[in-house]
């Protein structure tokens, strides 16, 4: 059974770093892309950050990029989220998801998903 496991959230004072988890398990995780994507109450799920197999290609949204880090260990059947600096307009709850091989920003093109951490970024 194929199955996401998103840890790591939590409350942060602005300024802060979290580091999100995303642990695989009923496949290997090998061979996929992983993208990171966040949902705040009342919006749409927008992607944040991905990673092709081997590192060949990252992407990160331009709200992100030079704050968060994506990162994966294949080894592990890992996939990381570094989040530094954050702002409140981070909070949200965030998602990994895979099942294809190449990145895409939407989410109706990833066919697994893990239930969602809280971060939530307040003073």
């Amino acid at each position: 059974q194929v199955q996401l496991v998103e840890s790591g959230g939590g409350l942060v004072q602005p300024g802060g770093s979290l580091r999100l988890s995303c642990a695989a398990s009923g496949f290997t995780l090998d061979g996929y892309a992983i993208g990171w994507f966040c949902q705040a109450p009342g919006k749409e799920r927008e992607g944040v950050s991905c990673i092709t197999n081997r590192d060949s290609n990252i992407y990160y949204s331009d709200s992100v990029k030079g704050r968060f880090t994506i990162s994966r260990d294949n080894a592990k059947n890992m996939v990381y989220l570094q989040m530094n600096s954050l702002k409140p307009e981070d909070t949200a709850v965030y998602y990994c998801a895979t099942g294809r091989y190449y990145c895409s920003k939407s989410p109706g093109n990833y066919g697994y998903w893990g239930q969602g951490t809280q971060v939530t970024v307040s003073s």
